[in-house]
């Protein structure tokens, strides 16, 4: 079994690689076995050229994985316009996988339906495109939160998702079957080649 390390953007994202489903998917799926700790860059600006080979150096003398993944978000409106230019930005040496939530991770969060109903307590919702909301993905679950008279996430993108994937069953690989979210798709399906 091939081992994999993570370099994340920030602690949502840490949430989302630390969560048991997903380490199973990886194990018995993807024939990768998750090295911890996982690095949290924390926060955007800090994956650029000039700082992730520290973050990438740092996570190989931790756990020495066979493998290195990045994971962080688009942020359009804050970093780059384009997944290409993201990466660039972020650059590629000796990673071997970078992928790039578009827009942010939370609009995976919006990809899953199931997750979202439960979530919200509606049966009725889905949301259409969730990687082209007007504003950032944390700003449309507030919105549907509201106009749903639910409770909100909170001020915390830290514990939204914790609350997310635990109490409501976040799954990555049904966010990735939404028709309308490449991004996910695209960070399963390169899971899954990896090994």
């Amino acid at each position: 079994m091939v081992s994999v390390g993570f370099v994340v953007e920030g602690p949502s994202d840490k949430k989302l690689i630390e969560n048991k489903k997903f380490e199973t998917f990886l194990r018995d799926e993807c024939n990768l076995a998750l090295k911890r700790p996982i690095v949290d860059a924390g926060g955007n600006g800090q994956m650029c050229q000039r700082k992730i080979g520290d973050y990438v150096e740092q996570l190989r003398n931790l756990v020495a994985p066979d493998k290195i993944i990045v994971l962080a978000d688009l942020d359009p409106e804050k970093c780059a316009p384009c997944i290409a230019k993201r990466k660039a930005i972020i650059g590629e040496e000796n990673i071997d996988l970078v992928a790039i939530a578009r827009k942010a991770m939370e609009a995976w969060f919006l990809a899953d339906t199931q997750a979202m109903r439960a979530w919200l307590d509606h049966a009725d919702f889905y949301e259409e495109c969730p990687e082209e909301t007007p504003k950032a993905p944390w700003e449309r679950l507030k919105a549907i939160a509201k106009a749903r008279n639910r409770r909100g996430p909170g001020q915390s993108k830290k514990l939204f998702a914790n609350r997310f994937i635990r109490d409501y069953d976040f799954d990555l690989l049904r966010a990735a079957e939404h028709p309308n979210c490449p991004s996910a798709h695209y960070f399963v399906e390169h899971l899954r080649k990896l090994a």
